[in-house]
This record gives C-alpha cells, structure tokens and sequence, in this order.
C-alpha cells in the first residue's frame, strides 16, 4: 500500500503535466479550426464556382483523411520541404486544420438555416454581403450551432490522444510512460481516463453556459 501511494505521489506531476499539455493543445486547435472553419464557410457560400470547389475538395480530403496520417506527413514529411515544426506546434496545427473541414460543416449548416428572406430584407436595406454576416447570420446561427461545436471540440479532445506516437508529451504520452518505468497497467489507464473525463466535462460544462447566454 505504501509502495503505491509512493508511486503516486512520484507520477501524478508527469500526470497533470500530460493533462495541461492535452488541454492548452486542444484549446489552441480548437481556436484554428473555428477561425479557418468559419473563414472556408464564408468563402464556399461566395459565387465563385472554382473557390467553391476548392472549400469542397478541402473539406472532403480532411474529412476521408485518418488524423494519424496527417500529422505524419506534417511532423516527419514536412522537413522535407523545408517545414520544421516541433511535435506540439505540429499537434496545434494538425489537430486545427483537421477539426476545421468539420467546423466548416458546422458552419455551412448554420448559415444555411437563416430564412432567406432575412436576407433578402437585409439587403434591401442597404448591409455589405459582411455586414449580413456579423449581424444578421452570425448572431442567429451561434444559437443553432452551439451543441455541435462543443461536440466537436471534446471529439478533438479524445482524438489528441493519437499526438503521444509524434512524441508529444500530452495525457496518453505521459500516463505511457508511467506504464512503462512502474509496470502497473490499470490504475495509470484508469487516472487518465478520469482525468480526460474532467476535461470532456468542464468543455461540455461551459459549452451548457455559452448555450444559454447565446439564447438570449
């Protein structure tokens, strides 16, 4: 029993290293996939038929794409032409770029669910093709979209997992690496489900509160 609460005391600071890694990662991917989601939603709703095509090829790729694969092509293919990024700007940008093609999705849905007429009468009105957006689609939508952004941000979260085998040093990294020197198996593989546990819950918890702030 001893020997035990020993190795726990000795571990659980690699443990909550691996946790906040996990999550500062998470949330940065988080933050680009929104940004380059919403900006290739904007630009497949523009009549421009090859931008249009060019969102939908992206889109497609992204979504038919194991996030393993491109995380290789980026983290061992990309010095290869001259890009080096360390493990954990590779897990940013990865993870970002992956989640975006599902944002966009997210977004397109949302925008398409604004009654035509709407803007129609916007324009009417004389409001920029920009101004439509911040005022009269973006206000609407964010109260449609809400639950499946937050749905889609705990999938990347459990989805950052695979970033242990670039050598990132996040949750699974780390609760490896106590598996590996201590040869206990379940309680490791046990704290770190909990602890992803305590992270899906706190996103879905503040997902809840933007639900209900954007309602009114």
């Amino acid at each position: 029993m001893m020997q035990s609460l020993d190795l726990w005391v000795q571990y659980a600071p690699l443990m909550l290293r691996g946790l906040v890694t996990t999550a500062w990662i998470c949330a940065l991917a988080t933050v680009v996939g929104i940004a380059v989601g919403l900006l290739m939603a904007w630009l497949g709703s523009i009549a421009f038929a090859p931008l249009r095509w060019a969102v939908r090829t992206y889109v497609e790729i992204m979504r038919g794409l194991p996030i393993l694969i491109l995380l290789f092509v980026l983290y061992y293919g990309g010095p290869s032409i001259g890009l080096r990024l360390s493990a954990e700007s590779v897990g940013v940008f990865g993870l970002g770029l992956y989640s975006a093609a599902y944002f966009a999705e997210i977004f397109r849905s949302g925008f398409q669910s604004i009654p035509q007429g709407q803007i129609e009468a916007a324009r009417m009105a004389g409001l920029t093709g920009t101004q439509i957006i911040r005022h009269i689609k973006l206000p609407q939508m964010l109260v449609l979209i809400t639950p499946s952004m937050v749905n889609q941000t705990i999938i990347l979260i459990k989805e950052s997992a695979v970033l242990s085998i670039i050598t990132v040093a996040e949750l699974t990294k780390n609760t490896t690496q106590f598996v590996n020197e201590t040869y206990a198996v379940i309680q490791p593989y046990v704290a770190a489900a909990v602890l992803y546990w305590l992270l899906v819950e706190t996103v879905a918890r503040l997902g809840r509160f933007v639900e209900r702030r954007v309602k009114f």
